[in-house]
């Protein structure tokens, strides 16, 4: 693979690391989570004026049509700043599957909002127990009046913003895709705060009105399509945290002395930040490669699980060895790179941490195996 990212690519890039190394210094953060609703509406207006916020809409709504692999890179970029802004539930769990799978209308209606800034979407796609997305816990059916939702969805992000929720549901002969309005009728929001200081909800719903997402019933195929972008988009956050963090821990190790010379100066505390270096830059690796296979339209399935994978164990291993590093100060949890640490909490057991994605993974290769025997 070819690495060298192109002109707009980096363009892209530069810019996003503009607004939010400007826009979301820690201080700022700090204000943010302090608010009722954990968003900091200033930089959403100032990620839509330089039209982030369409990076990956079409253009004929208003984006500017990339793909994934450019969306990773803005998300990398929020995660370097640990920036509280709905961009993985709105961008990936809503406005993707929206273009991808909506009707003209629903695109119409919801995607222009998007890149403005008026419209905050997000998706359903976490599970009670095992957290099998494939097997939802809410169930459709079609009335008189249209569809209806009834059962429960824990830990969807930004519900308590959303306009619309992508919601995956039980059907006669397996699953659809539809959209809820959480204002409606029989819909139930209670929101608690996350590892990461994040407002996440339990969504009830008691017969509440849904709409279709798109012209016929997107099954199991078109939820493992999502969950494709959602587990990159994951990824990509822990990348931009583990970058940042790093980078934090070599200015303090430098700075901060000990015994008369610098923390730096210890072999220990170099072998540790140099896993720190290897650790984020085979994540950022295996990032590049999922995001490339998903938009040269490749098999993506098994490298989506290993960049999942590194952002979960991997993207651990880096943050305590930063907070160990920090020595007191990382103990802190109001000093800044212990956010990091906590971000990267959350992000590894977002839909399923280390040990989830090897045994999925592992029933892939094993299909494989059998069907191969079985053909051979």
């Amino acid at each position: 693979m070819d690495f060298t990212f192109t002109e707009e690519q980096t363009a892209l890039a530069e810019l996003a690391a503009q607004i939010f190394e400007g826009s979301s210094p820690p201080d700022r953060v700090v204000e943010v989570e302090a608010s009722d609703d954990r968003f900091d509406r200033a930089l959403w207006d100032e990620l839509a004026a330089a039209n982030l916020l369409g990076v990956a809409v079409p253009e004929e709504h208003g984006g500017l049509g990339f793909g994934m692999f450019e969306l990773a890179m803005v998300l990398q970029q929020q995660g370097r700043a640990v920036a509280p802004v709905p961009l993985l539930s709105t961008l990936v769990m809503g406005a993707l599957p929206i273009a991808q799978f909506g009707t003209a209308d629903q695109q119409a209606r919801l995607l222009p909002g998007v890149v403005a800034g008026e419209t905050v979407l997000t998706g359903a796609f976490q599970e009670w127990g095992a957290n099998d997305p494939l097997r939802s816990s809410v169930r459709a059916t079609q009335g008189a009046e249209g569809w209806e939702l009834s059962g429960s969805k824990p830990a969807v992000p930004a519900a308590h913003l959303a306009s619309r929720i992508v919601v995956p549901a039980t059907v006669d002969g397996g699953l659809g895709l539809f959209l809820v309005d959480p204002a409606s009728s029989g819909v139930t929001i209670e929101t608690a705060e996350t590892t990461n200081r994040e407002l996440h909800s339990e969504v009830t719903f008691e017969s509440a009105r849904a709409s279709q997402l798109g012209d016929t019933l997107h099954g199991a195929d078109a939820v493992a399509w999502i969950l494709e972008r959602v587990d990159v988009a994951i990824a990509a956050t822990a990348v931009g945290c583990c970058e940042r963090a790093t980078e934090m821990m070599a200015e303090y190790t430098s700075q901060r002395e000990q015994f008369g010379r610098p923390l730096s100066h210890n072999q220990g505390v170099t072998l540790r930040a140099a896993d720190c270096h290897i650790g984020t830059d085979a994540m950022r690796l295996v990032l590049w490669q999922a995001a490339w296979r998903i938009d040269a339209g490749l098999p993506a399935s098994d490298a989506v699980k290993v960049a999942k994978w590194w952002a979960a164990e991997g993207g651990q291993a880096v943050v305590h060895d930063v907070q160990h590093l920090h020595g007191g100060m990382g103990a802190d949890v109001d000093y800044p790179v212990h956010r990091y640490f906590l971000w990267v909490k959350q992000l590894e057991n977002t839909m399923g941490g280390g040990s989830y994605q090897l045994a999925a993974l592992g029933r892939r290769i094993a299909d494989r195996a059998k069907l191969a025997a079985g053909t051979a």
